[in-house]
């Protein structure tokens, strides 16, 4: 393959990853409407928090167990789940939280967020990795 070939490939390995990464965050959304009262918005924190664990176990796995094409790991990572995920939308949140007289909310909120996204990523990469010394030792 040459460089134009692939560099194409990537382009439209991310576009269509990033359709099927906006459709399923609209389903979550669909599915997990803000919390009655409050306003929570439960699922972008849930969004997210799963797009961190993702991210992280599939770009671990991919570097050390399996041997996917750069193409399709720019796709997944990059297209899919940088579509699923959303950086805006937590921050529009949580202002409107901050706003709306519920700055509790709003902190417990970025805190979750934050936290709870990192803590996952962490897990994501420590789950990968167990599977990468699985692999290791069956050698």
């Amino acid at each position: 393959m040459n460089a134009q070939s692939d560099r194409w490939k990537q382009y439209l390995s991310v576009a269509v990853f990033a359709i099927l990464g906006a459709l399923a965050r609209q389903g979550v959304e669909i599915l997990l409407p803000p919390i009655p009262g409050n306003g929570f918005p439960l699922a972008t924190l849930l969004i997210n928090w799963s797009g961190a664990f993702f991210l992280a176990w599939f770009y671990t796995i991919t570097i050390w167990r399996w041997r996917l094409p750069q193409w399709l790991r720019t796709g997944v990572g990059t297209g899919f789940v940088g579509s699923y995920t959303t950086f805006s939308t937590f921050m529009v949140e949580s202002d409107g939280l901050f706003a709306h007289g519920a700055p509790q909310v709003a902190v417990l909120y970025l805190a979750l967020s934050l936290l709870g996204g990192f803590a996952l990523a962490l897990l994501g990469v420590r789950l990968a990795g167990e599977k990468t010394e699985e692999k290791i030792l069956d050698q």
